[in-house]
């Protein structure tokens, strides 16, 4: 049984737990770590007798799961491609997210950020997807150009609203773009991932077996997948907004237009610091499903209650 899937069905963790422990998974050393480096942290982990029990009381079994958890597909057990890691999405999409709430001077200035953050978004997605069934290249190929497209599409039209009809209202104007980076990058996993509610994904008893194919699991992986995304980036956008509006109102320090951008930056990169580990540990990577509600050939093949799947990142 693959690691990473006996890890997250063995190991049921609160929230707090998952926040720090995606807090570990998210350090960018975990971009350099060596191939050989994981290979042997594995193969720890495939000898060790019970090692999910051992991840907090032993420092050798924490590290060598947070080496598996940070750099290895939990369904194709395939290494995942460094920008790809998810120690790379803040470092990637916070520079990204802070141009595109930047006032626009220009039609560059405009797609650009747009581009950027939904290209980005769209390989991350389909990569830390469920890789549980079959898609092919080509249609992967066209799936993600598809996506890109229309996201970016949709993630231009309120600056293009601004940029034609100035909008005089300060809340209007700041909610605007806001409200569809959350819709956009909702919607976002949504698409790239609409196979998996079509064709279903894996669903697994407590030891691995896989019973079958669910469609109903995969619907519940990519909603829960789609509302992580959604307030990730819409509390990012957000609360640096309504903490620099209050501070021109309280006027505790003299504002020139240098320290305000200077100000956004930190207040964005600190809140996308603390809203990356809490949005990823929102939900349990490994979902955990009453077997009545999936399917009936489901229910008919297993007498287990409860049921597992990989709901990705």
């Amino acid at each position: 049984m693959e690691p990473n899937l006996r890890f997250g069905i063995s190991e049921r963790q609160s929230f707090f737990r998952r926040f720090l422990q995606w807090m570990d998974l998210l350090d960018p050393v975990n971009l350099f770590i060596s191939i050989g480096s994981i290979e042997k942290s594995r193969q720890l982990l495939f000898t060790t007798e019970d090692a999910s029990k051992h991840y907090l009381d032993n420092r050798r079994i924490k590290d060598a799961w947070n080496r598996s958890l940070s750099t290895v597909h939990p369904d194709s057990s395939k290494l995942i491609p460094t920008l790809f890691r998810p120690a790379a999405f803040l470092p990637v999409t916070a520079p990204v997210v802070i141009m595109s709430m930047m006032p626009a001077k220009g039609m560059n200035s405009m797609v650009l950020p747009q581009v950027c953050l939904y290209g980005y978004n769209t390989a991350f997605t389909i990569t830390n997807g469920n890789a549980s069934y079959r898609l092919g290249s080509i249609e992967k190929a066209l799936l993600g150009v598809g996506v890109f497209a229309s996201s970016v599409f949709f993630g231009l039209i309120p600056h293009m609203v601004q940029m034609k009809y100035p909008l005089e209202n300060f809340w209007l104007k700041k909610a605007l773009p806001v409200v569809f980076l959350a819709q956009v990058s909702g919607m976002n996993v949504f698409a790239c991932r609409s196979f998996e509610r079509v064709r279903g994904i894996e669903v697994m008893d407590k030891e691995g077996r896989v019973i079958g194919y669910s469609r109903k699991a995969g619907r519940k992986a990519v909603r829960d997948t789609a509302i992580s995304r959604a307030v990730l980036f819409g509390t990012s956008a957000l609360v640096p907004e309504v903490t620099i509006y209050f501070l021109k109102r309280t006027q505790f320090f003299p504002l020139t237009p240098l320290s305000l951008k200077m100000a956004r930056v930190s207040f964005t990169l600190l809140i996308m610091g603390l809203m990356v580990p809490a949005s990823f540990g929102m939900f349990p990577q490994v979902g955990q499903i009453q077997c009545s509600k999936l399917e009936e050939e489901i229910q008919s093949s297993t007498e287990e209650t409860e049921l597992f799947y990989n709901r990705g990142v």
